[in-house]
């Protein structure tokens, strides 16, 4: 086993860690409940993290993980209203019109 990488919070290691899986990789979540001790032990000892069972897939895992990572995000005018809309929305927050085809 090999760690690939600390997360943020849990939410996101567990995104990635599921996307990692989706692609076939053997991924998993540790310290995934540590974030209740922080202030006991190191903030930095409570993160979560995203782990290997195959050291053999770190270096395709890594290079995926900052494909994932890197992925851009939409931005669009609504044709209805005229608003723009940002991030992975599929209907405008002002009028509800959905995003064109």
């Amino acid at each position: 086993m090999i760690r690939l990488t600390p997360a943020p919070n849990a939410a996101i290691a567990t995104i990635w860690a599921d996307l990692l899986t989706e692609a076939g990789f053997d991924a998993f979540v540790q310290r995934l409940h540590l974030s209740s001790v922080a202030g006991e032990l190191p903030p930095s000892e409570c993160m979560p993290e995203v782990w290997l069972r195959d050291p053999g897939q770190l270096s395709a895992a890594r290079t995926l993980l900052a494909q994932l990572q890197a992925l851009p995000q939409r931005r669009w005018t609504c044709p209805n209203c005229g608003e723009v809309v940002e991030g992975g929305f599929e209907q405008c927050w002002n009028c509800q019109t959905w995003m064109p085809r």
